[in-house]
């Protein structure tokens, strides 16, 4: 189901801010090359995880899915000087890329990459997050929420990639294993009395996420 459409998409993509070289080469080698491309953050995201970083300036960065590494060199930009962005991705191949990509960029020093099962990396990672990105396995969604919500700070947002699974959660009748799990995520999150969310419909849908 395409919920927004190509011309509107083109559209706002002409009139958002380019990214940087560096950016715009990981777009398009992805584009070209990856077989999974379709799992890349758009020009327009990007730009909105940036807006949002820079807006923040976090100390402490959470991403679950690095895929490439563009989103994480977006979610990187309003990093304080003395901050760092802990980034996950469970394939290697995808983890040997996405760190080429990040030794170009003159944040190298403030990214950090783990590669293995975030289930068991997440709670090995002892700092206060002032923002969480949540773009990984949707059968997880839940469970990375819960394990980063506690350590969320008190400005902090959580940012889950998503959430309209490309329109099947808005179908009467939802199948498939990933869009229940993301149906699952959207209504445990809805439910819960601890934080506020706001959901927008850029792409493939983002989930905002703060404490009350």
């Amino acid at each position: 189901m395409e919920l927004i459409s190509s011309l509107a998409e083109q559209y706002a993509i002409r009139f958002t801010s380019s990214d940087e070289a560096l950016l715009q080469e990981i777009q398009q080698t992805t584009l070209s090359s990856h077989t999974h491309a379709h799992m890349l953050s758009s020009p327009v995201q990007g730009k909105f995880l940036a807006f949002i970083s820079t807006i923040l300036q976090p100390l402490y960065v959470l991403e679950i899915g690095t895929f490439t590494g563009y989103s994480a060199l977006c979610l990187a930009e309003g990093l304080q000087p003395n901050g760092a962005l802990h980034t996950i991705e469970l394939r290697e191949e995808d983890a040997t890329t996405a760190q080429k990509n990040f030794s170009f960029s003159n944040r190298n020093n403030q990214i950090h990459l783990h590669t293995g099962n975030a289930l068991d990396i997440i709670p090995q990672l002892d700092y206060e997050w002032d923002l969480v990105f949540i773009d990984a396995d949707k059968t997880n969604y839940t469970a990375y929420y819960e394990l980063v919500l506690p350590r969320l700070s008190k400005k902090g947002i959580i940012i889950a990639d998503n959430v309209l699974f490309h329109g099947q959660v808005l179908e009467e009748q939802i199948s498939g294993k990933n869009a229940k799990a993301i149906h699952a995520f959207n209504e445990h999150v809805a439910n819960d009395s601890r934080t506020e969310q706001v959901l927008l419909t850029v792409r493939d849908g983002l989930l905002l996420i703060k404490k009350k």
